[in-house]
């Protein structure tokens, strides 16, 4: 009678303890579940610092170079990998029907390339439905996008599409929908003055509205993808003087980003032409004398960001200088770059230099060349050839490279 007893609460004991387990692996999985919802952002709770990058053919070495540097995450953008339609995973930027499956298994060799070499990736489009980026499309801008509702719809689809494929994907830590939207540009606008604050309000809730759109392409990834976070750009090309027009969107999983603070005339090596030098002469207006400038200039210029953070009470962990880049042949280039960078990390921004050994004649943007205005004959030969120019870049130490090597971790190999 006893042994029956005993044997009757041994059942019930392990009754219990099957239902103990069970329970508290549905309590594991649940955090568990919550922990990887939340792990790309918790990413960003820390100050990162990166790098942009494009490819233009699979180079496992240039993922192993970077990781060497200590670039934490890189702003990747595939739109000049080799297409197999028109457009790269669009297919065709005039009529987007479904992502391409045989550019999707590329990008992702080139994301699992990444996270073997514990790169993260923000992945950012230049080219969206209607909105194919310049330089493939015969340096004309593409404006369809602000002027066709169906345009916009593809857009939204198209990154539907992409988040719903790529949610899972370890590598990924932000989207960046849409690289340096320009809509007033369409109409006519060149700075934010009274008139562009005018057509602001006139255009609100229109096509051309761009913060509509941030919305509403928001809320065709979330449709897909609860929690990766996205990375926002404002009017004016992500310019610091969009900010005051740009409304952040009600989403705990939402960056916002400003591109570069120097001006253009000054940073880009073409429109310089040997006119102007930080900080001792500087652009006083768009292209008018030079003028001595100091740090205090560049702080002006981002005095709308810091407004834009406290007026929508957003931290500092959320804000991202996507493009920090200055021609490395243009004087004074060593110089801004510190003083941008003192900028960023006092305030605990993000920020990503433009750019790290980008396929392609970015020369201008690939510090680790020095100063040195020519990439020589043999580099040249290649590129006429049709054959890797890379090996013949001579890269190396120098006082340029040297600013943005000190701030990663391990300085390279």
């Amino acid at each position: 009678m006893c042994q029956i007893r005993l044997i009757k609460i041994s059942r019930k004991f392990w009754l219990y303890l099957i239902l103990l387990i069970v329970s508290g692996n549905a309590i594991f999985y649940s955090l568990a579940a919550q922990n990887v919802n939340t792990a790309k952002m918790e990413f960003w709770k820390t100050q990162r610092k990166g790098a942009n990058g494009g490819l233009l053919t699979f180079r496992p070495e240039w993922f192993k170079a970077a990781a060497g540097f200590g670039i934490e995450y890189i702003r990747f953008h595939p739109d000049v990998l080799p297409a197999d339609e028109r457009d790269f995973l669009i297919g065709d930027a005039d009529d987007f029907q479904a992502l391409n499956s045989t550019d999707l298994q590329l990008l992702k060799k080139f994301l699992d390339e990444a996270e073997s070499n514990n790169l993260k990736i923000v992945l950012t489009m230049f080219s969206l439905p209607g909105c194919r980026w310049r330089q493939l499309n015969g340096d004309v801008d593409d404006y369809r996008i602000w002027q066709n509702a169906a345009f916009q719809a593809q857009a939204f689809k198209f990154w539907h599409d992409l988040a719903a494929a790529l949610k899972d994907h370890p590598a990924i830590v932000a989207y960046n929908p849409l690289n340096e939207p320009h809509p007033e540009k369409a109409f006519g606008f060149e700075r934010a003055d009274s008139a562009f604050a005018e057509w602001v309000a006139r255009s609100k809730n229109t096509r051309a509205d761009l913060n509509r759109f941030n919305r509403q392409m928001v809320a065709a990834i979330r449709a897909a993808d609860k929690t990766t976070p996205i990375l926002l750009d404002g009017y004016f090309y992500a310019d610091t003087q969009g900010f005051p027009y740009l409304e952040p969107v009600d989403d705990p999983f939402t960056l916002y980003a400003f591109h570069n603070i120097a001006p253009w005339q000054f940073a880009a090596f073409r429109a310089n032409k040997g006119r102007y030098e930080y900080p001792g002469r500087m652009p006083e207006n768009w292209n008018g004398p030079g003028v001595p400038w100091s740090s205090n200039n560049l702080e002006r210029r981002v005095q709308p960001v810091r407004e834009f953070m406290k007026k929508y009470q957003i931290p500092a962990e959320r804000i991202i200088a996507s493009e920090l880049w200055c021609d490395r042949r243009v004087a004074g280039c060593k110089e801004y770059l510190a003083d941008a960078i003192t900028i960023y990390n006092r305030q605990g921004w993000h920020w990503v230099f433009y750019s790290f050994r980008s396929d392609g004649q970015w020369g201008g943007l690939d510090y680790e060349l020095g100063t040195e205005p020519k990439l020589g004959w043999k580099y040249w030969k290649a590129v006429e050839k049709g054959i890797d120019a890379e090996p013949f870049k001579k890269r190396g130490d120098n006082p340029i490279w040297n600013v943005l090597k000190k701030e990663f971790r391990r300085g390279g190999n």
